[in-house]
């Protein structure tokens, strides 16, 4: 009777995928899926972040190649056309995509991301970066099999610990939220590159012109100006300003001395890049100083190209001119 009672309670109780052993692996995988979902859905809310965790592949998709259809999407997802169609569906409801019917076959609708989606990718590129990383940490550790290597990344999700070391990244880890224009950051944006004027070369006339009246040159000529913030602080600022609808100078950046060494610079950067290529712009511009040898560097880091300097620059300080053909 005893044994009875054993055998019904570990029966009841023991994690029965457990014990199935590599027979079990679909379902163990399945399982590990949607624990993962769980959690990563639960550290979206906490972000405040509207987004379905289900919905991420599809959405990275349409944002990277800018423009697919149904088709190329269930292509490359692998899936059925019922699971493209909900998802493309979700995604709408969301307003995160926009369709329009193709001229040549209007039977076809390309898929591209709304304004709301676009912002959302860019706002969502740093907190998948820490979940990439945290993955990273839980999964490059010794394990004598994948079924292994399962059940520990499934003990930091039942536990809590894969979204404790998130939270811990983006509390103590640096975490900057870029935004848009507004008239109260001005005096950020005029302080900022003041400070790095008077520290690196001198400050022009053209120069408090420029950035004292930034709403004027720059956002009405129908240019645009980020800011970095980390909480409530603005600690760093770039523009691009329009010389025309396809090109755009990338200029005033600048970072808060305390804050430097962050590569707030380089998230700035690629963020413009980012904001252009999703705004379908051909072509960025800079113009800077050889003497800037690290900043030099950066943007040959990121595809910047010398190319021939004109000799009426408004900048007597300038002298080097770089280009960065952008995505097709």
């Amino acid at each position: 009777m005893f044994y009875i009672c054993i055998s019904t309670y570990i029966t009841t109780y023991m994690d029965i995928l457990q014990t199935l052993g590599e027979i079990g692996l679909g379902s163990r995988l399945k399982r590990l899926s949607e624990i993962l979902m769980k959690e990563i859905q639960i550290i979206y809310n906490e972000q405040n972040i509207d987004f379905d965790p289900y919905l991420f592949p599809a959405f990275y998709n349409i944002a990277t190649v800018k423009s697919t259809t149904n088709t190329e999407l269930k292509e490359t997802l692998l899936t059925s056309q019922p699971a493209v169609t909900q998802t493309v569906n979700k995604l709408l409801k969301k307003e995160l995509i926009k369709l329009k019917i193709i001229a040549s076959d209007r039977r076809k609708k390309n898929i591209t991301l709304s304004t709301k989606g676009s912002k959302l990718f860019l706002q969502l590129q740093p907190l998948w970066a820490i979940m990439d990383e945290t993955v990273k940490e839980y999964t490059r550790v010794p394990s004598l099999s994948l079924l292994e290597y399962i059940q520990k990344f499934e003990d930091v999700l039942k536990n809590g610990s894969f979204r404790k070391k998130i939270k811990e990244k983006i509390d103590h880890k640096l975490v900057i939220n870029i935004v848009p224009y507004k008239n109260e950051y001005l005096q950020d944006f005029y302080d900022l590159n003041i400070e790095w004027l008077e520290t690196f070369f001198y400050v022009e006339d053209l120069d408090k012109e420029v950035l004292s009246k930034a709403h004027k040159y720059i956002i009405e000529p129908g240019g645009y100006i980020f800011f970095a913030k980390e909480g409530d602080t603005v600690v760093g600022t770039v523009a691009l300003m329009k010389i025309n609808e396809e090109v755009y100078e990338l200029t005033k950046m600048a970072v808060s001395p305390k804050h430097r060494g962050k590569k707030i610079g380089q998230k700035l950067m690629q963020y413009c890049i980012d904001f252009s290529n999703q705004h379908q712009f051909s072509k960025l511009i800079l113009y800077s100083n050889t003497k800037l040898e690290n900043a030099i560097y950066i943007y040959r880091k990121y595809g910047f190209i010398e190319i021939d300097l004109e000799p009426d620059t408004p900048y007597d300080r300038c002298d080097i001119k770089m280009e960065l053909i952008l995505k097709d």
